[in-house]
């Protein structure tokens, strides 16, 4: 009798620490590349992982507050900011690192930000997210006044490519892929590396933690093992991603809805490879306070030590 309580103890036990499917959201953009091997099954862990992908920061958001995920990728300036309301959320591990680039066309120059006072430049969806917060930062810092000086406007990368493309626009701080799909065909070039701006402004190396995996508290307090597990497994679709580019590319494409080549391009100016946060939270919390001190509009407050789910 002892034996079968201890039994169904145990087994309570594994039930509250392995969960056997979990929610995870993913953005649609260059970072469903490295979680395809996952969405097409060729990366496994214990715990099937349920992938739905976002489009604008406003979905996630949403998801995340109906608590519709059980772990979700997002830009780290956006998971700080929805820590900071109250939002229980922890950061397990970096893995985006270089993807930000500003787009001139064949008729514009880019000399400084202060080349763009009187223009308009074109940033994906709304005020907030990374490359936005960067942008105006360093315009800050080159005496320009974001919105005054400089208009900046939203909207889908999809849309800002067409306009781009077509002649409408002259201006665009974009990601990967789209960055490859504004210019390729001699419509434009690379005017500013974000990355390398920011470490040459930082005295830093030429990466920005830019985005990472992330737990809902609640859930991780229940599920431990699972939250181990599923880590794991996203840091094997990465290195498996790594390892057979154009095998990854292939799978990610249905999503993506770009041609491999233009992919393939892309991925030339795009760093993923996991860190855990144990291992990059110094990256993390210099980022975020040398934003919050010098553009605390974009980023109001630094997390605290609950943010870092090491």
């Amino acid at each position: 009798m002892k034996r079968i309580i201890l039994l169904l103890f145990i087994l309570a036990i594994s039930t509250v620490a392995l969960a056997q499917s979990v929610t995870f959201i993913n953005p649609l953009g260059p970072t469903t590349i490295p979680i395809a091997p996952i969405m097409k099954g060729v990366i496994t862990g214990n715990a099937t992982i349920n992938v739905k992908l976002w489009q604008s920061s406003d979905e996630a958001i949403a998801m995340i507050a109906a608590k519709q995920a059980n772990f979700a990728v997002l830009p780290v300036t956006l998971g700080a900011i929805l820590y900071s309301k109250g939002i229980k959320i922890s950061l397990l591990g970096v893995y985006e690192w270089n993807v930000f680039y500003l787009v001139v066309s064949n008729n514009a120059t880019f000399t400084g930000w202060k080349s763009l006072v009187g223009k308009a430049v074109y940033t994906p969806e709304g005020r907030g997210q990374t490359v936005d917060i960067l942008m105006r930062y360093m315009m800050s810092q080159d005496g320009v006044t974001p919105d005054k000086d400089v208009k900046i406007y939203y909207l889908q990368p999809q849309e800002i490519v067409a306009l781009f493309r077509s002649g409408k626009i002259d201006y665009a701080a974009l990601p990967e892929p789209f960055v490859t799909m504004a210019i390729s065909g001699g419509y434009g070039k690379i005017a500013l590396d974000f990355q390398k701006a920011w470490g040459a402004e930082m005295h830093l190396p030429d990466r920005i933690p830019i985005a990472g995996l992330f737990v809902m508290d609640d859930f991780a307090q229940l599920h431990p093992q699972t939250v181990t597990d599923v880590e794991q497994t996203f840091e094997k679709s990465i290195d498996w991603m790594n390892q057979n580019i154009d095998q990854a590319l292939e799978l990610s494409k249905s999503y993506l809805a770009i041609p491999i080549p233009i992919l393939k391009e892309s991925m030339n100016r795009t760093s993923f490879y996991y860190v855990p946060i144990s291992k990059c939270k110094a990256d993390v919390e210099t980022f975020l306070s040398k934003l919050n001190e010098l553009y605390p509009e974009g980023m109001p407050s630094v997390p605290g030590a609950g943010f870092y789910g090491d």
